[in-house]
């Protein structure tokens, strides 16, 4: 949920590159519940005023002092070039694009609705082993 969805679902597109696949607007203004696509991942959003989220069922990252439960991870096919326009866009970046022991190449980055997002690109196929080999000495 965010404080503007229609805002925010701007912000996706120019950042991310989203598709708004759909928008129910609510009967007394702002979005009651919209879909957007990135890459072949679907997110739902609306405003926190709107709907449910008027009975305590739903609050954006500003409503809880800025801070958020949830980071979403997305797959896509080119982190760096996301990470750039996202930035361009007016996100926050947290961590630079950065090959990861797990065997992608991972962006964190903070929306200006608060919500903190993990890009990835995949790299590498790894087994258990090798997995817990890397982890073992990534020093985490």
């Amino acid at each position: 949920m965010v404080d503007d969805a229609a805002a925010a679902i701007d912000f996706y597109q120019r950042a991310f590159g989203a598709r708004e696949d759909f928008r129910l607007d609510a009967p007394g203004g702002g979005i009651l519940h919209a879909e957007i696509s990135i890459g072949p991942s679907v997110l739902m959003l609306g405003d926190a005023s709107v709907g449910a989220a008027e009975k305590g069922a739903f609050a954006s990252p500003a409503a809880l002092g800025g801070g958020t439960s949830v980071t979403l991870h997305v797959y896509v096919a080119d982190v760096d070039a996301l990470a750039q326009r996202a930035q361009a866009a007016g996100a926050e970046i947290l961590q630079p694009p950065t090959d990861m022991f797990h065997g992608d190449r991972t962006v964190i980055l903070k929306d200006p609705s608060g919500h903190m997002w993990v890009f990835l690109t995949h790299l590498e196929d790894l087994s258990d082993e090798q997995l817990r080999s890397r982890l073992a000495t990534a020093g985490l």
